[in-house]
Formats: C-alpha cells, structure tokens, sequence
C-alpha cells in the first residue's frame, strides 16, 4: 500500500494534470498541440525529463556532442507534450486521421487478414504516436484494442484509461484479467495493438540500439500460439507537427519468440535512428546497471 505521503504527492500531480487538460482542451486543436509541446519544452528540467534524455542518449551514442544531444532531448519533450494532448483529444485525433492513410508493404495482409477473420497482432514502441496509429486503421474499419500499461499514479489511470479507450477497439490493463481479455481477441479473429519498447525485469536480454534490453516475448509467443498475423506498425509525425505518416511493415515470419521479438527490435531501432526525437528517450528503457547486473548472472541448469 503507498504511503500517505505519495499518495498525497500523487493527488497534487493529478490534479495539476487535470488542471492544464482542461485548459488545454478548451483551445482548437491547432492551438492546443503545439502548447503542449512547448510547455513540456519548459518543464523539462524541473521534471528531470530532459536529464533522463540527455543520460540514455549518452549511454547509446557515446560519440554525439553534448549539443547535439540537447537537440534531440528538446525535440523529444516537444513531442511528448503533444502526444499526451492528442492522446486526450480522441475525438479530434479520430477526425483527424480520416487524413491519414496507412500504407506500405504490410496493409495488403492486414487486409486480406482481416477479411479471413484471421488475428493481426500490431506491434509498435514509443515512437511518434503510437495511438495514431490504432486511430488511423480504427477509423477505417478495424478494431485495433490496446493492451497497456497502468499508470503508477493510481489518481489519473481513470481518465487515462478512457483516453486508450476513446479511439475504438478494447482497451485490456497489462494485468492476467487483462492479458486474458487480449488473447481472447486475438482468439476470436479480432486486432490487438502492443508496445514492444518497455523495460522487463525478466525479459530477454536482446539487443535494441546496440545495448542488451529486457525485452518481453509475449507478443511473439502470442503470434505462434494462436496464429497471428505478426505486423510492425509505426505513426511518424510529419513536419506540421499534427499530422503523421502511418507505416506498416510486412509481416514477421513465424520462426521463434527470440528470433521474431529480435525482429520487432531491429525495426523499431531502425525508425529510432533515422528520428531520434521522436522517439520517447525520458522512459528507462535500459536502466544500465541492472541489465549488466542481470547478464552477469550465472545461468541455471538446463
């Protein structure tokens, strides 16, 4: 149970958050986005944002300049802020991406998948918007639910929880009733939607951006248990800062777990590299120290 001084602690943050949405959401579209990027711009330094940024930068390009750095960092707190208002706008965001059209060399077996009523396990990471993504298949037909992360403030996971919920598909908490829920769609030929970029414990030890990551294998294993269709899927945001370039890739070859979750790395490394900023840096993704602490660790018998 939290201690009463977090949780305190934790009605103050909530409360200041609900403050600013609300604010926020008065705005027009146009006006409330890019508010919220330059706000969270702002506030990097008191949140120790731009810190964490700056240090998982460092830790996975040694070589760039500190200037270079700060580049990226600033680029990646503008585009935080703007994901979490547009992840509150869902009504918006759903008109909004009527405009963006998905493409590329995965849609024509999402496709023809979904008019088999076969599964499609959509795969992504913290990258652009992730939520525009199931917005911009949703509105065209799909169902793309979302399987998520709680929040550790337990005072905002109500009104977060109905902003994953807004964009259409179900919505299942990264829970065992949650998990069930998830693989009963996948089960009933229906769409699911995962993040593949979190830190976990006791994941496997693959390679993401050059550094080992706990990485869970779960959508893999998911994928050759109930014959998934198994897609990458990205939302790249555009120059304009409100629209987004919705990409999927060709499916990944059923194989095995390891093999296929190291695949989904490689591809979202790929998109990080070419965009940095756009990707989240301020989540630990690797958490140093205990992923050396974790490898060095002798291994059972076998």
């Amino acid at each position: 149970m939290a201690k009463p001084r977090r949780l305190w602690l934790d009605w103050t943050v909530d409360r200041a958050l609900r403050g600013l949405l609300w604010v926020a959401l008065r705005l027009p579209y146009r006006w409330r986005v890019p508010m919220m990027g330059r706000i969270l711009r702002a506030l990097g330094g008191i949140t120790g944002y731009r810190m964490r940024a700056d240090e998982q930068l460092a830790w996975i390009f040694p070589t760039l300049t500190p200037t270079a750095r700060h580049i990226i960092a600033t680029g990646v707190l503008d585009n935080f802020g703007r994901v979490v208002i547009e992840n509150y706008s869902t009504v918006d965001q759903l008109a909004w991406a009527e405009r963006w059209v998905p493409h590329g060399p995965g849609l024509d077996a999402c496709e023809a998948a979904r008019a088999a009523g076969k599964p499609i396990l959509f795969v992504s990471g913290h990258f652009g918007n992730y939520q525009a993504a199931r917005a911009a298949m949703n509105v065209r037909g799909y169902a793309m639910g979302g399987l998520y992360r709680l929040m550790n403030n337990p005072y905002s996971n109500a009104h977060y929880i109905a902003s994953v919920e807004g964009v259409g598909g179900a919505a299942f908490p990264r829970d065992r009733r949650g998990l069930a829920g998830f693989v009963k769609t996948l089960r009933e030929g229906g769409q699911g939607a995962i993040l593949i970029d979190q830190f976990i414990a006791q994941g496997a030890l693959l390679d993401f951006l050059g550094q080992p990551a706990p990485t869970a294998l779960s959508a893999a294993e998911m994928a050759l248990k109930y014959d998934t269709l198994l897609v990458p899927i990205y939302a790249e945001r555009l120059e304009n800062g409100l629209d987004f370039d919705i990409q999927i890739e060709a499916p990944i070859a059923h194989s095995d777990p390891v093999t296929m979750t190291q695949a989904l790395n490689d591809s979202l490394a790929a998109r990080v590299r070419a965009k940095p900023a756009q990707w989240l840096w301020i989540h630990r993704r690797w958490k140093p120290q205990r992923v050396k602490d974790q490898a060095l660790q002798p291994e059972g018998p076998h």
